[in-house]
């Protein structure tokens, strides 16, 4: 852990965020319009932590681990709701969360170490070739992602966001600090795809 601890807005959902990851959401409610605003303001982050019980209009429990996200777009859809793409940025340990008099919940975090650069292995080279197969044909929020099909993390991060597996799944492969682990527990996940 890097130590570095600080207080952010929580955007409580029932997905998970990777870093480098696209998150396209949908803004309507008071307390997360002041949010927004705040952060494109203060050019300041959210964390982004998944729903284990609960829903965010009232009481939850969340992982212990998430993700920051910046803003990078917005734009008003013409039902008059805001629609923003934000992007993952650096992992994070929840310590405490609180829930402001709006409902905005608000947590204290401790900013997690990056994972260290690391080459892809030749085992799962084939990994990355199924990735770069599919990634172009994801849509227009991929479109503007740093392709790195030989850094283990980044390969393995992407793998996770793109594949259908359950939320639980997903949670535990960011919790996973080991991008070689990352990719152990993918690959057999891979196998249906292969040709």
């Amino acid at each position: 852990m890097s130590g570095e601890r600080m207080t952010v807005p929580l955007f409580p959902l029932g997905a998970v965020l990777f870093p480098d990851g696209p998150l396209p959401l949908r803004i309507f409610e008071p307390r997360y319009l002041d949010m927004v605003s705040r952060c494109l303001r203060e050019d300041g982050e959210f964390g982004v932590v998944q729903i284990r019980s609960g829903t965010d209009t009232g009481e939850v429990e969340t992982a212990s681990v998430g993700t920051l996200a910046r803003i990078v777009d917005w734009y008003q859809g013409s039902d008059g709701i805001l629609g923003i793409t934000a992007r993952g940025t650096r992992k994070f340990a929840l310590h405490e969360m609180s829930r402001q008099p709006d409902g905005l919940y608000v947590g204290q975090i401790g900013l997690l170490d990056g994972e260290p650069a690391l080459k892809l292995p030749g085992e799962f080279r084939p990994m990355a070739a199924l990735l770069e197969t599919v990634i172009d044909d994801l849509g227009r929020l991929y479109d503007a992602i740093d392709k790195r099909y030989d850094d283990a993390a980044w390969v393995g991060y992407w793998l996770a966001e793109i594949l259908p597996m359950p939320v639980a799944e997903k949670q535990g492969c960011l919790e996973l600090m080991d991008p070689i682990e990352r990719l152990r527990v993918l690959r057999p996940m891979l196998r249906p795809f292969r040709r």
